[in-house]
């Protein structure tokens, strides 16, 4: 019995020694044929790897080869530029001090010629008073020095108006040439960002770059300096940045003629202020009174003590742009496809297609109210609003 118990016991343990083996043998294959797996795979993404690698050395030499040597020349040519601008205005800079002081002599010689004058005056009342003989000749004589000095005191005040004149000129120089180094830094800063990111230049989302035009004209001196702040916080209302802006007469800076005002504005998609600007217009125009009641929108009776809601900055702004518009005698105003235009007692408003726009600048008739009024007369009823009626109305 004992025999047969180990007999058996034998078997057994044969028997678990052999199906070890085989798990081991099974084991071992399996992590044989995942290192092979593991192997394939990390010749596979080195492949990929080298791949990528000589793209991205193909790119840089294509980046080194192209695009940095046209960028280092451009920006060479631009801090040449910047450079000359910082010269000329240096240059303005130490023109203005030598006016100055200019100034300041010619007021003393001003005081000087007064004092010198007085005197006369009392060397001529005592030579009055000694003796009658020769009077004929030395009144002849001290009237000469009193025109003489009469003359020269006005040349002085003619001589300070000019030189005022000058430097209010200068002043107008330097701020023009203040904003052109900003648009200059502006664009140079993007180039070197488009550059760098190798995205393009004005694209979705620049808020710098120029999206739209605007102008401004007045035939109104008295009105000038007051429609130029108005329109301007107009145009900071509707969200749009002045990037520059020029000054000039209709055959130049001619002393004497209204001045033609452009600016280059930034912000917004023509598109976008379109659909503003119409909405501006439909919530103005509805104002208006109605079939002659004399009733109009938007003044409900308010019970005592509660006062009536603002209307938004932009509305308030375009508002106050078309009552300062409608106290000229002659104006016209654009910012982007919005164009009012005072003339002949009429107040007309139009929002302007891209094609129109260009129409109307190659026309020239931006600069001139009367065909101004005219072309406008022949838009379509949805683009134009009669705001005449609206603006007498207080």
């Amino acid at each position: 019995m004992t025999t047969v118990i180990l007999v058996v016991m034998c078997v057994v343990v044969g028997a678990l020694e052999l199906y070890a083996g085989k798990q081991s043998k099974d084991q071992a294959r399996a992590f044989v044929r995942r290192i092979d797996e593991l192997n394939e795979q990390v010749s596979k993404q080195n492949t990929v790897l080298v791949t990528v690698g000589e793209q991205l050395t193909a790119e840089l030499s294509k980046v080194k080869r192209d695009v940095l040597p046209a960028l280092d020349t451009r920006l060479r040519h631009n801090t040449g530029q910047v450079e000359e601008l910082a010269a000329l205005v240096h240059q303005a800079d130490g023109y203005l001090r030598t006016q100055a002081t200019r100034l300041h002599d010619l007021e003393k010689q001003r005081v000087t010629l007064a004092a010198l004058r007085r005197k006369l005056a009392e060397v001529e009342t005592s030579v009055r008073s000694v003796t009658r003989a020769g009077t004929a000749a030395v009144e002849g004589k001290v009237d000469a020095a009193l025109d003489r000095l009469s003359d020269l005191e006005r040349s002085g005040t003619e001589m300070l108006e000019l030189q005022r004149t000058l430097t209010r000129t200068l002043e107008d120089v330097e701020d023009v040439v203040t904003e052109l180094l900003q648009f200059t830094e502006g664009e140079l800063d993007e180039a070197v960002t488009s550059a760098l990111t190798g995205q393009p230049r004005g694209g979705e989302g620049d808020a710098a770059a120029v999206t739209a035009t605007g102008r401004l004209w007045t035939r109104d001196e008295q009105l000038d300096d007051i429609l130029t702040e108005v329109y301007e916080r107009c145009v900071r209302a509707s969200r749009l940045n002045i990037r520059f802006r020029t000054v000039e007469g209709p055959n130049g800076a001619t002393p004497g003629t209204p001045e033609r005002r452009r600016y280059f504005l930034a912000g917004h998609t023509t598109e976008d202020l379109a659909g503003g600007f119409t909405a501006l217009l439909i919530s103005t125009g509805a104002d208006l009174p109605h079939n002659g009641n004399g009733l109009s929108r938007g003044r409900p009776v308010l019970p005592p003590g509660v006062e009536p809601s603002r209307p938004p900055e932009d509305e308030a702004a375009l508002k106050a742009l078309l009552r300062t518009l409608h106290e000229s005698t002659g104006a016209v105003v654009q910012i982007g496809p919005l164009m009012a235009v005072r003339a002949r007692e009429e107040l007309l408003c139009a929002v302007l297609t891209p094609a129109q726009s260009v129409e109307l600048e190659s026309d020239d008739v931006y600069w001139d109210p009367a065909a101004a009024t005219v072309r406008l007369r022949r838009l379509p009823s949805h683009q134009l609003w009669d705001l005449t009626a609206w603006a007498a109305t207080p």
